[in-house]
């Protein structure tokens, strides 16, 4: 008896091709809609005196704040790692806390007030969902040391500016303002001292486009029993407390000066009211002079997200525009940004007050938002001219072709597989070519080139090509004289 153990082929390890959950693949595509909003809004930035700036991937993870990992569990809610120094260090999770860290690192050498905008990957070591990432795009703008409610009012203006230039159109989105002191000054006027309370107070307020005014009343009072039958506890208003809560929450009259005057009306004189109350006021009239209409930024007092983040004014952006998906179903973004006044992140390194206020928005969904209403950031996706390889023999000549498309600024390539012809008209056309250029033999000893116009033949394709006239201003094929090449190329690119 033998031992046949020996030949058994050793097996070989192929892991399995898979991309971790979260992170995306991004092809031109996705890339060239992603710059073309970065581009558009820096110009914008840039234009209002914000300087770029770009801080490093990892920050220690004792100034990320509450995203701090604790020394059980060191990735909870960031990518971290330990250093070599025994330090931990994480991934970015957005782009506020750099630059909270970066302006008290160099606090002495910056001009003051400090404006920068910043945009980059963040991570977020969370779990991944539909459209929800741990990795994406963010872009942010900010104005550290100055407590001027006009800083916050500029910060609004350029978002407005901001996401027009990406590509929505006005009355696409909108940018909702709100200020934290009025509802502060509100509950402690209502008897909700407590921290707990307040904050059951926002969530129950932030619940009031999905179950109504009655539904928003009960989760202010005792609590509401849902149609499963689950019961959800209320934040423990008392009658009038209830009624001044929700006529906050819908002084909202459309125009910012209508809705000014609505609160006044509301707040009572609580004094910290009456302070969130004029800082509006004055972010109205900085608005107008910016020349912000109501219809592009509005005072929202439902408008509740991150107050228990922000310390003051707070401003939420919302698409307006109507998007469906591949499918052709409506679907709804929301919120595609938002901001606030901060006066307490930087003083987390110096112990001293800072004030701070800023607006961020996701590239990538905003990519995606606008893909969805039809409007692609980046325009029609065009590949190169694609030079047709017949002969290896006469490859000098193929890239003599493409070095002249090239140097006259046209993305070209000499096509480097080894199929056959009709491969490699299929392989142009994946490409998306506007058209590829053939030199057989006969055309090299005659001096001249074929072109074929691809973009001719889709809209041919399309039934846009039904005329005469047209096809004779853009025949499908031509052979031409070599030196006539890059002028007929450009005629297909830009026609």
């Amino acid at each position: 008896m033998t031992d046949d153990t020996s030949d058994t082929p050793e097996q070989t390890f192929r892991p399995e091709a898979r991309a971790p959950r979260g992170f995306a693949d991004k092809r031109a595509r996705d890339l060239r809609a992603e710059r073309a909003i970065l581009e558009a809004v820096s110009a914008v930035y840039e234009r209002y005196g914000f300087e770029a700036l770009d801080t490093g991937a990892f920050e220690y993870a004792d100034a990320l704040g509450k995203f701090l990992p604790d020394s059980d569990r060191p990735n909870e809610g960031v990518f971290a790692l330990q250093d070599d120094d025994e330090q931990w260090m994480a991934l970015r999770y957005d782009l506020t806390a750099p630059l909270a860290r970066f302006a008290a690192q160099n606090w002495e050498t910056l001009p003051k007030p400090f404006r920068r905008y910043a945009f980059g990957p963040v991570w977020r070591n969370e779990k991944p969902g539909p459209g929800r990432f741990r990795q994406f795009i963010q872009c942010d703008a900010d104005t550290v040391g100055s407590a001027r409610p006009e800083a916050d009012a500029e910060i609004i203006a350029m978002a407005v500016e901001g996401l027009e230039a990406a590509g929505l159109p006005r009355g696409a989105a909108v940018l909702k303002i709100n200020n934290r002191k009025l509802l502060n000054g509100l509950l402690t006027a209502a008897g909700a001292d407590s921290a707990g309370q307040k904050l059951a107070v926002l969530r129950a307020v932030d619940k009031l486009d999905r179950l109504g005014v009655e539904g928003v009343r009960l989760l202010l009072g005792e609590g509401r029993l849902d149609e499963s039958g689950d019961f959800t506890k209320g934040a423990g208003l008392k009658g009038k407390a209830v009624d001044s809560v929700l006529d906050f929450v819908q002084a909202g009259a459309g125009g910012r000066a209508a809705t000014l005057d609505n609160l006044a009306k509301v707040i009572g004189g609580s004094a910290e009211g009456d302070e969130g109350l004029l800082e509006l006021s004055r972010i109205d009239a900085a608005l107008t002079s910016l020349g912000i209409a109501d219809d592009q930024a509005f005072i929202d007092p439902s408008i509740v997200r991150g107050l228990e983040y922000y310390t003051g004014a707070v401003f939420e952006a919302e698409l307006l525009l109507q998007t469906t998906d591949e499918k052709g179903a409506k679907v709804s973004f929301g919120s595609i940004g938002g901001g606030g006044r901060y006066d307490d992140l930087v003083a987390r390194f110096t112990g001293t007050a800072t004030p701070a206020t800023g607006f961020s928005f996701g590239v990538t969904r905003l990519a995606a938002a606008l893909r969805a209403a039809g409007r692609e950031p980046g325009g029609e996706a065009r590949g190169p001219v694609v030079v047709i390889t017949f002969d290896q023999a006469h490859m000098p000549e193929y890239f003599s072709v493409v070095g002249q498309l090239r140097a006259a600024g046209i993305a070209a390539e000499v096509y480097l597989g080894t199929s056959g012809m009709k491969p490699q008209m299929k392989y142009a056309d994946r490409r998306n070519a506007p058209a590829v250029v053939m030199l057989g033999g006969d055309e090299i000893a005659a001096g001249t080139v074929t072109i074929k116009d691809l973009d001719a033949g889709r809209l041919a394709a399309q039934g846009l090509s039904d005329n005469a006239a047209w096809k004779a201003e853009r025949p499908g094929q031509q052979t031409i004289p070599r030196d006539q090449l890059v002028a007929a190329v450009q005629k297909i690119i830009g026609g």
